[in-house]
């Protein structure tokens, strides 16, 4: 942890203004540009404050995207809500979410990025605290809020990381970008236990709704005060940043000679021919679809299948019984953190004695997620020690690929082509994954529950059929990274001669 702040005794740049307000990126020409020195007492120590501070930032962005399943059960009494328009809440999310990023992203480019930063923080924190005050009566005002709440994280999510980037060289810009980013699971888990917490401690789950804008206030306030107005950019070239979190290793190098430029069209073009590219953003679609269906769902699936098997009481009180988000919060902390060094790990080792050994270990974790998935779903009846064991096993070798599937795009992807590839892969993976999966199982069990009698059991089990879908998916997930392994070596051997 000590490398990415070692002191290199050397000051911070500061760009002059490009246009007015033009903050974000280098000039778009060639020039060099005069610099103005600012000193500082300890440039790794300020460093490392500020990641220390976007951090925070990050695990409080990815608190209010999960707070909504940590409470779902509550929600869905409060509204009144049947399973289709319940899981509308997170795909409206998403949505907002997935069109709001590139917006940000040609912001952080051109303006501020320390303003835009703070002025998404207080947006969506100000409407997550708005969202506690909404009355059973205006269901689609709470919708809409969710959906503004995902612009918010847009901002953060696709700037955060450019700033960090800049601050650290190539060597250790890898690791300070992969503890940023460990704050997902940890953020995403943090979410269920504070708003069950919450839930529980108060009797009133709005609650949940009114401690994340402190903690957002908090985070304000930091940014404010220990992140520099101005960042100088390190390098002119773009920088693959992914879902994942992971950074990899594109000629970065401002003086090196690059490729006659080309059309946004033709890279587009280009990217559709690249096998390894197409099979592996569909396999990486496949993990999205099932990660949001079971982020959305499964403590409520937990709590029907509990209810089934007497071990809780059915749920007539204002306040639901809110264990299970807690129980699936802690799974979704320790095998995030878990699954992505182990696959980082794992992906290292073995590609020294398989060049295939990426889209392999991404297609056999996909499979085994998906048996486990498949019996955690048919044991959810009978044991529920047992659902918990095989959900936790299946959210383990979901979490190994993150970082392995952005390690192939960036090798079977020339460089020039990385950040269209990368927007492409987002875009996808949202749209066909968990942006719309909690909105089709929930309307999946709604069709279920409709063509049989109302009862307790069948609330169950419709939502068990319903889930089925997100294991079948996964095998699909699994034959895309195979055929990715067909084709990774010849991609990879393409995109270095380009």
């Amino acid at each position: 942890m000590q490398a990415p702040c070692e002191n290199e005794d050397t000051s911070l740049l500061l760009q002059p203004l490009l246009e007015g307000e033009n903050y974000g990126a280098a000039a778009a020409d060639g020039t060099q540009c005069p610099s103005v020195s600012v000193s500082r007492n300890n440039p790794a120590k300020r460093d490392c404050l500020v990641v220390a501070v976007l951090c925070f930032g990050n695990l409080v962005n990815f608190i209010d995207w999960f707070i909504v399943p940590g409470i779902l059960l509550d929600i869905q009494k409060y509204f009144r809500l049947s399973d289709g328009k319940t899981g509308l809440l997170q795909t409206v999310f998403t949505l907002c979410y997935m069109l709001a990023a590139p917006i940000f992203g040609y912001l952080g480019d051109r303006y501020n990025r320390k303003i835009i930063l703070g002025a998404g923080i207080f947006f969506w924190s100000g409407v997550t605290l708005g969202s506690s005050f909404i009355t059973e009566s205006h269901y689609r005002i709470f919708v809409l809020s969710r959906g503004l709440v995902g612009i918010g994280s847009a901002s953060y999510s696709t700037i955060a990381p450019t700033i960090i980037a800049d601050l650290f060289e190539e060597g250790r810009r890898t690791t300070v970008l992969s503890i940023f980013y460990i704050f997902i699971p940890v953020g995403s888990g943090c979410g269920y236990m504070l708003a069950a917490g919450m839930a529980k401690s108060t009797g009133d789950w709005h609650w949940a709704f009114r401690v994340t804008p402190c903690m957002g206030g908090l985070a304000l306030l930091l940014l404010i005060l220990l992140v520099p107005h101005k960042i100088q950019r390190k390098t002119a070239a773009h920088r693959a940043l992914s879902i994942s979190g992971m950074i990899g290793g594109a000629d970065e190098k401002p003086d090196v000679h690059r490729a006659t430029k080309t059309t946004w069209c033709q890279d587009v073009g280009s990217l559709v021919k690249n096998c390894s590219f197409v099979c592996s953003s569909l396999g990486l679609t496949a993990m999205a679809f099932v990660t949001g269906a079971l982020g959305m769902w499964m403590p409520l699936f937990l709590y029907r299948a509990q209810v089934v098997q007497g071990l809780v009481p059915p749920c007539l009180q204002d306040s639901c019984n809110s264990s299970n988000s807690l129980i699936f919060g802690g799974i979704t902390i320790g095998t995030g953190i878990v699954g992505i060094i182990a696959g980082a790990e794992a992906a290292r080792r073995l590609r020294k004695i398989n060049n295939k050994a990426d889209p392999l270990i991404c297609a056999s974790s996909m499979f085994i997620s998906a048996l486990c998935l498949y019996i955690a779903l048919m044991v959810a009846q009978t044991n529920i020690l047992s659902t918990f064991i095989f959900i936790a096993f299946g959210e383990l070798f979901l979490s190994v690929n993150w970082a392995v599937v952005t390690d192939i795009l960036l090798y079977v992807v020339t460089p020039r082509r990385q950040s269209t590839a990368i927007a492409l892969q987002i875009l996808v993976s949202h749209l066909l994954g968990d942006a719309g999966s909690p909105y089709l199982v929930g309307v999946i069990s709604n069709a279920i529950q409709a063509r049989n009698s109302p009862s307790l059991q069948w609330s169950f089990q419709s939502m068990q059929y319903s889930f089925v879908t997100c294991a079948f998916v996964g095998v699909f997930g699994g034959g895309f990274f195979l055929l990715t392994s067909l084709y990774v070596e010849e991609d990879r051997k393409e995109a270095q001669r380009l």
